[in-house]
């Protein structure tokens, strides 16, 4: 049994974005409203998504635009303070991920409990941060030197905001990532952050890896999760919950709960 259906009992999971107000540091920070405001809308989205019945939370730092490779230590600090200011509300597995810091996001995976993690760990890309070379194998015994072998890995493959220097199809690339650095799941993404997928693109990965989950990573809504799940075997979704489907906005309670309503029909 892999690290996923222990966590989620082998259904297919749909894990929702908690995304993090922009934190200290970054040029969106509220000042005004500061740590508590973060904490507090936190909770507000937290709330409404457990209300939903959702299998899973992740914690984010989405709104930390421009992003960066290398995050301040006090992103990395706030997002632990947060979490463990939340810790005791969550019901639910949850995971985090620091954008787009494989080290910082495992760090803060041990720092706070949590369940799994998601980061681009692979590839060579040219990106809207600069040239972009994740390392697996760092990542991956940095996990184990900190004691969490349990974490599970999370391998977004097909990054976003940035297009891959490596010529193989996505699809070699994706059974590569598993042969070389033994990822728990592999997700699909598109362009940016609320874009989906192609189809075709979450088809050939599924394909070459029948035995490793693979996950939709982006743009999945409520007219599409029903047609994904019979391929994917998860969902990580965020925009398609928030209000009026707008990345940026609060996550909506009503849509958040029409959403699990479908996936549940689907499901079942």
């Amino acid at each position: 049994m892999n690290k996923l259906d222990r966590l989620f009992g082998g259904k297919k999971p749909i894990i929702a974005m908690v995304h993090l107000n922009p934190l200290p540091g970054s040029p969106l920070y509220d000042s005004q409203a500061g740590v508590a405001g973060i904490v507090e809308a936190a909770r507000r989205d937290l709330k409404a998504l457990q209300a939903a019945d959702v299998d899973a939370v992740m914690f984010g730092n989405e709104n930390d635009r421009p992003y960066e490779l290398s995050v301040d230590t006090a992103s990395t600090a706030t997002m632990a303070y947060v979490i463990g200011q939340l810790r005791a509300e969550i019901q639910k597995p949850f995971g985090v991920n620091v954008l787009w810091d494989p080290m910082a996001t495992v760090a803060l995976a041990a720092a706070t409990g949590a369940s799994f993690v998601r980061e681009i760990f692979t590839g060579t890309y040219a990106s809207d941060m600069g040239p972009w070379t994740p390392n697996a194998g760092a990542a991956m015994r940095y996990r184990d030197r900190l004691g969490r072998s349990d974490l599970a890995m999370l391998f977004n493959v097909s990054a976003e905001f940035a297009d891959s220097l490596d010529r193989r199809s996505l699809a070699d690339r994706a059974r590569s990532a598993v042969f070389s650095s033994i990822p728990d799941a592999v997700l699909v993404s598109g362009a940016i952050t609320g874009e989906a997928a192609e189809m075709s693109a979450l088809e050939s990965v599924k394909a070459v890896l029948p035995n490793t989950p693979v996950f939709a990573n982006t743009g999945v809504r409520h007219n599409t999760v029903t047609d994904i799940l019979k391929l994917a075997d998860g969902c990580i979704v965020g925009s398609s919950l928030k209000v009026d489907g707008d990345t940026w906005k609060p996550v909506d309670p009503e849509r958040a709960k029409e959403f699990m309503r479908i996936v549940k029909a689907a499901r079942a």
